[in-house]
């Protein structure tokens, strides 16, 4: 059975791979994700790293295959601890591929919670430094239609492709 391969990054992706590569020349840098409206806790804990290899059939009835790497995140304040320095965060997923096989360019998904409120999903935004500290914006994973996104996706390919600057005047623009 032929499966789509869902394991393209999306726009509003990172992978586990261009994340490290960022953190690897901020290694000294505190590292504070933000969620919700807020960063993290300075106290937060990476408290399981897991790589899922995933087959699925979609609402279409289509065939899908993707791999995701998922990072647990434990919200909480500790002490008078500080947010983590980059350095600490990537060896820790370092330590983990000795153990576990991770796909650096498979999606990445990070969970996050408190302890008390439920997990919930985020995909991850590209890492920013600023002010010395690296922030990574984390942005809920929603739910979607796959084969309706694929739709629009070809429609909007279309649609640039006949309307492009070159070609206003084609009948598909008029």
């Amino acid at each position: 059975m032929n499966a789509i391969d869902n394991s393209k990054i999306q726009d509003h992706d990172i992978s586990l791979d261009q994340l490290l590569d960022f953190l690897a020349g901020t290694k000294n840098s505190p590292l504070v994700f933000h969620y919700d409206g807020r960063p993290v806790n300075p106290g937060y804990h990476v408290t399981e790293v897991k790589a899922g290899e995933f087959a699925a059939l979609d609402c279409g009835a289509n065939p899908e295959a993707w791999r995701e790497v998922f990072i647990q995140l434990w919200d909480i304040e500790e002490d008078d601890r500080t947010h983590m320095p980059a350095g600490k965060f990537y060896a820790i997923i370092r330590k983990v591929t000795e153990h576990v096989k991770l796909d650096g360019s498979a999606r990445l998904t990070f969970e996050v919670s408190d302890g008390m409120r439920p997990m919930q999903l985020y995909c991850a935004a590209m890492p920013v430094l600023r002010g010395g500290t690296v922030h990574v914006e984390l942005a809920p994973r929603p739910a979607s239609c796959k084969p309706r996104d694929r739709w629009l996706a070809e429609e909007t390919r279309r649609a640039e492709t006949c309307c492009g600057p070159t070609n206003r005047k084609n009948a598909c623009c008029a």
